[in-house]
This record gives structure tokens, C-alpha cells and sequence, in this order.
């Protein structure tokens, strides 16, 4: 059976490189992976006066979200944080939780990458959000991490993954990641 993996970028910007590593862990799934790209772009701002009834276009991605047995997140850094576009999706999936931790995102597992054109690889962005997803009761691949530094080196002037040691850390990161999700999903 394959394993549905859903993946979500931090960035909205067209050219993003989160968004261009997202497309490559895509390409280099395992065979028994059925991956997808959502598209966040189009979540309002989370406002609580708007959250109930569910607006359609919740419905759908909480609906898209059922069957799928890990999520990965690829964030770029904003100020030492991850950027609000992704924080604002977390909250709107995670609406209304009562309890906590029993919302859509709730034992779905959680595997991260960072990515910047600087030296860090977004490490403070992947951190903050770790901390955030725990809440939303994911499990979260601890090892391998995953930060990228110097983006701009790594792709070509078409978007496409040329870096081979990224290639080989991407395959990895699968590795131990569907290992977890199995586990957890058995």
C-alpha cells in the first residue's frame, strides 16, 4: 500500500526555494510514496469571528488532509521564525480543537526541512515550528535533520535539485522518515 505524504511548502513567492527542495523530495520519492503538493496561498488570514461555520475551502483541505499519513514541511526562515503563511495554515486546520491535540493535523507525522540562501539552513524556522507541531500532537522526525544552506547553488536556472549531496541527504531523510511513519501508522 502506498503511503500518502502530504507536502507544504512555507513559501508563497513563485520562484521560493522551499517550494523548488519540495519538488525535489517529490522527485525523489520511494516508489511506494504517493506524494502531493498543497497549496496554501489561498488561506485567509485566521480569524476566530470566521472559523465556524467551516468555510468551504477548510472543508476541502481537512478533507484532503483524512487520508494522508505524514506531512512534510519545507520552511524558509523569517526572522528567526517560520513565515506567518505557514503559522496561518497550522491554525486554521487545527480549528476548533476541543481538546487539544485532537484536531486534523493530530497524529499525522511530521518531517521538516529548512531551507535558506544563508549559512544557518533555516535552523532557528525548523526549530519554532517543531515546537509548534508537537502541540498539534505530530510526531516529528527527529533525525536525520535537514538544513540546506546557500540555495541558490543547488538549483539550476530551471528549478531543478543539481546538488547530488542534497540528492543523497533527501534520500536519507525518506529513509528514516517512512520508517517512522510506518511505525507510527501500524
Amino acid at each position: 500500500m502506498k503511503k500518502i505524504i502530504l507536502g507544504i511548502s512555507g513559501s508563497l513567492r513563485k520562484e521560493s526555494y522551499s517550494t523548488k527542495l519540495l519538488k525535489a523530495f517529490g522527485e525523489l520519492a520511494p516508489d511506494d510514496v504517493d506524494f502531493r503538493i498543497a497549496d496554501i496561498s489561498r488561506f485567509p488570514v485566521f480569524n476566530q469571528d470566521d472559523e465556524m461555520p467551516e468555510p468551504d475551502f477548510l472543508v476541502k483541505f481537512k478533507e484532503m488532509l483524512k487520508p494522508v499519513h505524514g506531512v512534510l514541511f519545507v520552511t524558509p526562515e523569517h526572522n528567526r521564525s517560520f513565515p506567518a503563511a505557514l503559522k496561518n495554515v497550522l491554525d486554521w486546520v487545527s480549528r476548533p480543537q476541543v481538546p487539544a491535540g485532537t484536531g486534523s493535523w493530530a497524529g499525522k507525522v511530521a518531517g521538516i526541512a529548512g531551507i535558506t540562501p544563508y549559512t544557518l539552513g533555516a535552523v532557528s524556522a525548523v526549530m519554532h515550528l517543531r515546537q509548534v507541531i508537537m502541540f498539534l500532537n505530530m510526531p516529528v522526525l527527529q533525525q536525520p535533520e535537514f538544513y540546506l544552506t546557500f540555495a541558490e547553488n543547488k538549483f539550476d536556472r530551471d528549478g531543478k535539485l543539481v546538488d547530488e549531496n542534497t540528492k543523497e541527504h533527501i534520500r536519507k531523510f525518506w529513509k528514516e522518515y517512512l520508517a517512522l511513519v510506518d511505525k507510527i501508522n501500524s
